[in-house]
């Protein structure tokens, strides 16, 4: 059973998938083939604790699940993912860590403190905690503002963002964006091709060199000087982190792009992978695939 831990009833959980399941009815998404060979359900724990800004795609009404929980609890029941959300941080110990294969955060500011929605902020060695888990062979998926959490101090990057592979860096208007895709990119989302999408697309800053690009943001298609400047950069990649697998996508802003198949599928393949369901290669191609992006990233970590 998918739960929320923070006290929603079953019967409650089971209205809330009901109603999520009702915003698939006008899409189609890909499901199936992210399913373990094993056969066995891989459990993934979406955390969306709001320190700082809280976007309304995860603001809960009384104690029934947001729009994004509801949404990605429904995709595991049919992709073979066990979806527990929850913005208890209080989940952040070893021992807890351990029931899950996959974490996933739609998080924003410094988690070890209530910040903005006053849920329990993860405990003394939450972080710690978070980073053996990945290091130890298992997976993070971060959506959207996961990239705006945990930013570091005096020109220091936190350990978190070189995981996560990104800093958010500020967004313009809500705008239609070409997406394209990284030649040679082998990794495993169905259907993957260039598309355009409505969308609150972010900025980075910090930006890992050490990181797989899967998807690009065409800078040259927005509007808004602030994009338009720019180089091609970075928009959804993958990245080892010890014996983990990370996996990072910027879109997830809107509710309507929750229920995107796009973006559905493009999530699917970030957890299957990151849960090991499926393999493939994340070699290294900033340099080549976004080169205007990796001479700024140089000039970020040098900083």
């Amino acid at each position: 059973m998918c739960t929320n831990s923070e006290g929603v009833t079953r019967r409650q959980a089971m209205l809330t998938v009901a109603a999520a399941a009702a915003a698939f009815a006008t899409g189609s998404i890909p499901m199936g083939w992210t399913r373990a060979a094993d056969g066995k359900t891989r459990r993934v724990l979406f955390f969306t604790k709001s320190a700082g800004f809280q976007h309304s795609c995860i603001t809960r009404k009384g104690n029934e699940l947001s729009h994004a929980e509801r949404v990605l609890i429904e995709m595991g029941k049919k992709s073979g993912f066990d979806v527990t959300a929850t913005k208890d941080g209080s989940v952040f110990t070893a021992d807890a860590l351990k029931q899950f294969d996959v974490i996933a955060f739609y998080t924003t500011g410094d988690l070890t403190t209530p910040g903005t929605d006053k849920s329990t902020p993860m405990p003394a060695g939450g972080k710690e905690a978070l980073f053996d888990f990945v290091r130890s062979g298992k997976g993070f998926v971060g959506f959207h503002c996961a990239s705006d959490t945990f930013h570091g101090k005096d020109n220091v990057v936190d350990p978190y963002i070189r995981m996560c592979g990104g800093e958010f860096a500020g967004h313009g208007a809500q705008q239609n964006s070409k997406i394209l895709v990284a030649p040679n990119t082998k990794f495993p989302i169905k259907d993957l091709k260039e598309y355009e999408m409505h969308e609150e697309w972010y900025e980075f800053k910090n930006l890992n060199p050490d990181m797989h690009v899967i998807l690009v943001q065409n800078t040259k298609s927005m509007r808004e000087k602030a994009y338009t400047s720019q180089p091609d950069y970075p928009m959804t990649w993958a990245r080892k982190e010890g014996n983990g697998r990370v996996f990072y996508t910027s879109m997830g802003h809107r509710e309507d792009v929750w229920t995107n198949p796009l973006f559905q599928a493009v999530t699917l393949g970030g957890l299957a992978w990151a849960a090991g369901n499926v393999q493939a290669e994340v070699p290294t191609n900033f340099s080549e695939v976004t080169p205007g992006a990796m001479a700024r990233a140089i000039k970020d970590n040098n900083a």
